[in-house]
This record gives structure tokens, sequence and C-alpha cells, in this order.
């Protein structure tokens, strides 16, 4: 959100102000006198460092606030620092056209290190990639024919007003090639640094010795009494402090400062919406997987269901088989007893039929001495008997003949009743087979 513009000073009105920033904007060096302006500024600030336009003209207007904030997050000396040039320089307060233009600032750092600074306030999602890609752009910059041992160091620092991974989060963090195994350095060609402004509450004893937090606390100072205090202790604090306060009485810079906080006002409502959509989706997504997780029960319940009368059937069709197995054992008991019955009658007839023969042959041995006997006297009665004989022989031939077909007949059945009941054994089997 925009904040509201305040540049009045506790004594003296607006318009003593902007004259006294735009005096000292036009004098060559700083001084009590001349910071008198900023010394007199109080209530809110209208647009401090955090928005990339203020960032990216208080950087390219004073060479000094540059290197004194490369210092620090580099953990340089002044006197390491022979040259410091911004080589991808914007006219300031000049329109742009394009919301998407790029704040960043390129920097040469004592013509052998390329320095790529950008504030990123809006958490796009994509930084870690993005980082690296103007890392490496920046990093690749050998023209045709030159050695590569000429290519110059690249670092890129990200100034992000959010944190960019919530498990492990981290105030200042700096980033190299290494071995992941056992975390040999691959090389100092590549460094990606990245500042949270939003938890200054972690920064380091280390990052407190270099005045890091105090520049991110600098950045994010929302009124001029904060920021005086924070210049009061660093002269390049003050210096940048006084270059905020100049910045923002230039009414082009603050223009495009304006332009810069709508930009960031219509993301922030693009965010949100796309925020709301996210808890939309991920209200559907838990419906869904409510529904999912009622169906998966219904489906085992279901299959619950089916399993039960899966073992109702099962225990039915053995209960069906005991009784088919019992059916059969009782049909092969009974056949059994019927075809013990038969063949005891089949002794009983053959005995008798042997009892007969027997007697028979006992009557015709008697029948044949009294024949012999009788031969001479009677055997015209002996013709006549002879001929009775045959007739009778015949007649009991022909008995012995239908027995012998009936006793045929009955074997017959028997054989069929074996088969049938072989042929039910086997069905039992199937049966088994089929239902183990």
């Amino acid at each position: 959100m925009k904040q509201p513009v305040d540049t009045s000073l506790c004594t003296g009105n607006n318009a003593s102000v902007f004259s006294s920033a735009t005096d000292y904007q036009t004098k060559s060096a700083a001084s009590p006198a001349k910071s008198s302006g900023f010394q007199n500024a109080c209530g809110q600030i209208p647009y401090n460092m955090t928005n990339d336009y203020m960032f990216r003209a208080v950087l390219q207007s004073n060479n000094k606030v540059l290197r004194g904030l490369i210092c620090s997050l580099l953990h340089l000396s002044e006197k390491a620092v022979v040259s410091v040039e911004i080589t991808n320089p914007v006219i300031l307060g000049e329109a742009v056209t394009d919301k998407e233009f790029r704040l960043d600032i390129n920097v040469v750092l004592n013509n052998h290190t390329l320095i790529n600074l950008e504030m990123q306030i809006a958490n796009k999602l994509n930084w870690q990639e993005r980082s690296v890609m103007y890392l490496c752009r920046s990093f690749d910059r050998l023209n045709r024919g030159q050695d590569y041992m000429e290519a110059k160091p690249a670092i890129h620092i990200g100034f992000l007003d959010y944190t960019l991974f919530e498990e492990t989060p981290e105030f200042y963090a700096s980033y190299k090639l290494i071995n992941v195994k056992n975390h040999q350095k691959y090389s100092d060609s590549l460094t990606l640094h990245v500042v949270d402004l939003s938890r200054i509450d972690l920064a380091t004893e280390e990052d407190r010795k270099y005045h890091i937090h105090e520049w991110a606390m600098l950045f994010k100072a929302r009124t001029w009494g904060e920021m005086k205090m924070l210049a009061a202790r660093d002269e390049y604090l003050q210096e940048a402090s006084e270059t905020i306060f100049r910045m923002s009485a230039d009414d082009l810079v603050r223009k495009r400062c304006l332009d810069r906080e709508e930009y960031y006002q219509d993301l922030r409502s693009y965010e949100r919406k796309i925020e709301l959509d996210r808890i939309e989706h991920e209200q559907d997504l838990r419906n869904y997987e409510k529904k999912i997780e009622q169906d998966r029960l219904a489906h085992e319940q279901d299959l619950r269901n089916f399993e039960r009368k899966i073992e109702q059937d099962r225990i039915e069709h053995e209960q069906d088989l005991r009784n088919f197995e019992r059916k059969i054992e009782q049909d092969r008991l009974a056949h059994e007893q019927d075809k013990r019955n038969y063949e005891k009658k089949m002794e009983q007839d053959r005995l008798e039929h042997e009892q007969d023969l027997l007697n028979y042959e006992k009557k015709i041995e008697q029948d044949r001495l009294a024949h012999e006997q009788d031969k001479r006297n009677y055997e015209k009665k002996i013709e006549q008997d002879r001929l009775e004989y045959e007739q009778d022989k015949r007649s009991y031939e022909k008995k012995i003949e239908q027995n012998r077909l009936a006793h045929e007949q009955t074997l017959l059945t028997l054989a069929e009743r074996d088969a049938q009941i072989q042929q039910l054994q086997a069905q039992l089997e199937a049966l088994k087979k089929q239902n183990p």
C-alpha cells in the first residue's frame, strides 16, 4: 500500500523542507549546515528503499552510499574498494511505460568483480531461478577469443521483503558452488547473497559487526525519526538517509516511486486473488479427498458385505457338498447291500439248482436202473418214457435258458448302476476341484 506523503518539518512548512532538500542536491558535499533539511524532517517517509525505484535512485545518485553498502555486504574495508561503477544507469525521473521495467543495479567493483543488486518485495515464487539466471548472465561476459581465466567473478545480492525458505529462515545468507558431500568449495566465481528484510531479528554477530542489520533497518524505516536515529550511527547511513530525503523532494522521482507502488499494489491484488484461488482450490481438494474417503469407506463396506456373502455362499456350498457326498455314500451302501442280497439270492438259486440237479440225476439213475430192470419187459413203456423225458428235458432247458437270460439281464443292470456310481463319483471330484 502507498505510504502517505508527509515531509513536513517539526518546525516550518512543506515548502521549506523541499527547498532545503533541493538546495542540498545542488551542492557538492554534505555538512551540518547543508543537511539541516533532513535533520528537521519528521513524520512518515513517502517512499523508503524497499521501493525499488527509490532503491535505484539512492544508490545511483550517491556513489558513497553504494560503496558503503557493498563494503558491509561483502565484508570489505573502505581501503579495499578502489572503484564502484554502475554499468546500467537510468535517467532518474524519466517516465517508464513498461511496468515490468527492471530496476536491478549492475555494478563493477574495482574493475574486476561484477555485482548485481536487486530489491524485491513481492514474492513471485521464482526468486531462486531468477537470481541464478541473473547471476549467470552477469558472469557470461567473455567475448570470442578471450581466455576463461579472464572471466570476472559475479555476485548477485537480493534484498527480499519476505522469507525465501520458511523451514530455515536466515537474515543474511550466502551461497556458492560446493561439493554436496564434503562441502569442498568448487569456485569463487559465482556467489549469491540474500538479505531477508523481514527477519532482521535473525541477524548474527557477524552481520551486526558489518552493520548489515542497520542497512536493512534503514531500508525498512517508515518515519524520518527512525531514519535519523539510524543515520547517527554511521557516516554511510547518514549519507544514505540524506540522499533518500533529497530524492523524496524530487517530484519526478516521487512520481516514478508512486508508479512502482501502484504496480506492486496491482501485483499484491493479483497475488491475493491467487491466494484466494489457492485456498478455494485447497478447499475443493479437501472436499474431493473427503468424498474419496467416503467412497473408499463405502467401497470397503460393500467389499466386506460381498466377502460376507461369498463366505455364506461358500458355507452353503460346502453344506450342499457334504449332503451330496452323504447321499452318494448312502446310495453306494444301498447299492452294495442290493448287490450282496442279489449275490446271496444267486447263491441260493445256484444251490437250489444244484440240489435239483442232484435230485434229478438221482432220479435219472433210479429211472435208469428201473429202466434197465424193466427194459426188456417195458421197452415200449421206456420209449414212451424217453419221449416224455425228452419233452421234459426241453422244457427244463428252456427254463434254464430263461434263468440264464434273466441272470445276464441282472448283471447288465448291475453294470449300469456301477457306471452311474462312477459317473457320480467323477462329478463329485470335479465339484471338489472347483471349490477347494
